[in-house]
């Protein structure tokens, strides 16, 4: 029984299955309590399974649709904006930590002000990002791409510094130039790197893309989410959009996941590798390994 507990206990769906069901009973056991104290409205925090009978059920709240269609009408512009922002602050983080590689000084000079973009607060620059773009679809995909940037730029900068100094040896003993260092080695060390700053950063911009639509009324995620608290809409709509953010967020997380898996053990190291390293160092290289099978495996050997 004890091994048994114990196997389980190191099994990845054990444990999300046991957090899940935690955070479940924690979340009934304050609908209950909010229920019982009678102090608030109980569909303040209203029980799952109504959450549930909201999203499958057929009652018109809004313009003749359901509660399930609200949502996934306004989660198109939300996310395809902030999909598209991703992708740029992915892509700009990326190329701005390989720059930061390259030079020393340009690290210096622009990582205190990744910091500082960091710790400006989003609610304190969604307005003034509103108010320059004028557009609220403009806002959102800045918003978004702004809050991917720091997340997988210093994530990057960090898998090119963590490679080994003996790496670097082993390449000059090639006598590899630079652009091969990055090709056969740098580039493949931060893929990992890389990829975990795109696990932080594509939850962050779904939240950032919200949080500019309660800014400006136009049919978004963040607008709803407004109304359904504020308004007459049913308050279920909010909780929809709550818990529907929440799956897209962790979602977008375990897709990066996979394609991590997919991409991290062969497919783009191996072809980085098929790339690099030159014809002369690869020539050089070989000859040395022929050298070292003669010396270590004699032909004389019976």
């Amino acid at each position: 029984m004890k091994s048994t507990l114990q196997w389980l206990a190191r099994q990845t769906w054990f444990q999300v299955l046991f957090w899940t069901l935690v955070l479940i009973g924690a979340w009934e056991a304050g609908a209950t309590l909010v229920e019982m104290t009678k102090r608030m409205p109980a569909n303040i925090m209203p029980h799952l399974y109504q959450i549930l009978q909201a999203a499958l059920s057929g009652q018109e709240v809004s313009g003749g649709m359901t509660a399930t269609q609200v949502v996934l009408k306004a989660s198109a512009a939300t996310l395809g904006r902030a999909f598209l922002g991703f992708l740029l602050g992915a892509l700009a983080g990326y190329m701005l930590a390989f720059l930061m590689k390259l030079s020393g000084v340009i690290e210096k000079m622009i990582f205190p002000y990744l910091m500082l973009i960091q710790l400006i607060p989003v609610l304190g620059l969604a307005p003034i990002i509103l108010a320059i773009t004028g557009n609220i679809n403009s806002s959102r995909l800045v918003i978004a791409a702004i809050l991917s940037f720091y997340p997988v730029a210093t994530n990057t900068l960090a898998g090119f510094k963590s490679v080994e100094k003996d790496k670097y040896d082993l390449m000059a003993t090639y006598a590899a130039k630079k652009r091969n260092m990055f090709l056969k080695v740098l580039i493949p060390q931060s893929i990992p790197y890389f990829f975990t700053g795109l696990k932080v950063a594509a939850p962050m911009a779904v939240t950032a893309s919200i949080l500019v639509d309660t800014l400006q009324g136009d049919g978004g995620l963040g607008c709803i989410l407004s109304q359904a608290l504020k308004h007459a809409m049913s308050i279920y709509v909010f909780w929809l959009i709550v818990f529907f953010s929440a799956f897209v967020g962790i979602f977008s997380s375990i897709l990066i996941h996979w394609v991590e898996l997919l991409v991290t053990p062969g497919v783009v190291v191996n072809l980085l590798r098929k790339l690099s390293i030159g014809k002369e160092a690869g020539a050089y290289g070989r000859k040395n390994e022929k050298v070292q099978k003669k010396k270590k495996y004699p032909s004389s050997v019976v």
